[in-house]
């Protein structure tokens, strides 16, 4: 057999169809190209995304807990929710203190609190008691716009309006590409990676950003593929496999026989690059084969089994030569059109409580200052019902309330930009001064008085991204006066 005949075969054993998939499968290609001579950061930080797809009911996860006139009080609240059956009751909620509402009382959904086993041992403290120690953040009234937009503006039609507002494929693209405009076909967690990936992270084996939840807008850039991964309980050594490629004798006489045609002829610039790139898939691989476990219990659902391979994953950074992650999580279900209750509460529940296992996690690891979650979702839901009894529900609506969970968090309080009444919190008044609609008809639709841009900057600038880069990667954040929201500090 020639020589040539002889590495075409061997090397066809190493199921190269499958190696090229992974290889792609990881966005190596992006990573080379960005490789450059650099000055990596000294520290980590990591960017968590949680999408509450389907559109998060933001009137049912912070609520006023307060008689106080001057703003929508609870009174407010329940009269426009309870008749059909949508309002919870005042001594369920979970009460937090504001301070930029004046220290008014409002309250969370109590399925964020803890959760007990036979009535008496909690199995989960929920995400409410880091309120009181100063790790949540609540954004209020975000969502897609083009520029700052009042009620006057939106029903004249005198300002741009988001494309196809209160469509689910519409909205969800805004808030991943974070532009209203018009369509884009990179999200900003990948437009962030394109920026920093050669100085942030000039010697990694993975991409900047993966995604636990399949192909999404939001970690696609011009040069940024994400790596793609599998959720626990499938294990750090399975996700980035290489198929024919182990420890046995057979694979090593193959590999030895791959990596002479590698280098068959290296100043070929494209032979080169394939083979920088075959050998990280290779080096990526092996930094997996063996991982410690996660410290924390994580519960066995959707969310918490992708929270805790991201918790697998930051474990390995060093090992994977990262220094600046961004990760996409998602959790479906919240388009609670009927039976909104119970399907809420048990959302709620689960997101509460692996939000929870992810930041016990960090704190173990000594990253709970280093790593922050934070929610988007498509919209938020009419403030009034939709249907009755046990059949209640909401349609879809605009601005909505965010939550983030860090040590980084400045102070647990509302930020964004004030509403109609001079708070962040919006009039709870159907056809009043913050809702969209008009009429006998309105429905309690916020007009978001923070932008999409505006939350994203905020979480970008603590990550890393110069101010310089700001309408790179946000087109549209110059049409907005602040870029910094303040929820996030530097430590």
């Amino acid at each position: 057999m020639k020589r040539r005949e002889f590495l075409k075969s061997t090397c066809a054993a190493l199921t190269m169809t499958a190696l090229a998939t992974q290889v792609r499968h990881f966005g190596l290609l992006s990573a080379y190209a960005q490789k450059n001579e650099s000055f990596p950061p000294s520290d980590y930080r990591a960017l968590v995304c949680i999408f509450l797809a389907g559109g998060n009911d933001g009137n049912n996860t912070v609520i006023p807990n307060h008689n106080d006139s001057s703003v929508s009080n609870y009174s407010v609240y329940y009269n426009a929710r309870n008749s059909q059956g949508l309002a919870i009751p005042q001594n369920q909620l979970l009460p937090i203190s504001v301070p930029r509402m004046g220290g008014l009382t409002y309250g969370l959904h109590p399925a964020l609190g803890p959760q007990t086993q036979n009535g008496t041992t909690i199995v989960n403290n929920g995400i409410y008691e880091l309120w009181s120690q100063g790790k949540m953040a609540i954004v209020t009234n975000v969502g897609t716009l083009v520029q700052p937009t009042t009620r006057q503006q939106y029903q004249q039609r005198t300002v741009p309006i988001p494309y196809q507002l209160y469509s689910h494929s519409d909205q969800v693209a805004q808030f991943h590409a974070a532009r209203s405009d018009q369509i884009s076909y990179t999200g900003w967690g990948g437009r962030i990676a394109d920026r920093r990936t050669s100085q942030d992270n000039p010697n990694a084996l993975v991409p900047m950003i993966t995604s636990v939840a399949g192909a999404q807008l939001f970690t696609s850039g011009q040069l940024t593929l994400p790596l793609s991964i599998a959720p626990a309980p499938t294990g750090l050594n399975q996700v980035l496999a290489l198929q024919g490629y182990n420890s046995t004798s057979a694979s090593q006489a193959r590999r030895a026989a791959f990596n002479d045609l590698r280098t068959y002829d290296l100043n070929h610039q494209l032979i080169a690059a394939a083979s920088h790139i075959t050998e990280q898939a290779i080096q990526a691989s092996n930094a997996l084969q063996s991982y410690q476990e996660v410290t924390v219990t994580f519960p066995n659902t959707t969310l918490g089994n992708q929270l805790k391979q991201v918790a697998r994953m930051i474990k390995k950074r060093t090992d994977l030569g990262v220094n600046r992650q961004i990760f996409f999580c998602q959790l479906g279900g919240f388009d609670t059109h009927q039976n909104q209750p119970s399907t809420h509460n048990s959302l709620l529940l689960q997101v509460s409580q692996a939000m929870r296992a992810f930041y016990d996690e960090m704190v173990v690891q000594g990253l709970a200052n280093k790593v922050v979650q934070f929610w988007m979702t498509d919209f938020n839901r009419t403030f009034n019902p939709a249907g009755s009894g046990s059949s209640v529900g909401s349609d879809h609506a605009w601005g909505n309330h965010l939550i983030v969970i860090s040590d980084a968090v400045t102070a647990s309080d509302f930020y964004g930009m004030n509403t109609s009444n001079g708070t962040p919190f919006p009039t709870l008044a159907f056809n009043g001064p913050d809702d969209a609609d008009s009429g006998s008809n309105a429905r309690g639709r916020w007009i978001p008085t923070t932008s999409v841009e505006q939350y994203a900057a905020t979480l970008a600038k603590w990550f890393g991204l110069p101010q310089s880069d700001m309408p790179a990667v946000f087109p549209k954040i110059t049409n907005f006066p602040v870029w910094d929201l303040g929820f996030l500090t530097a430590t």
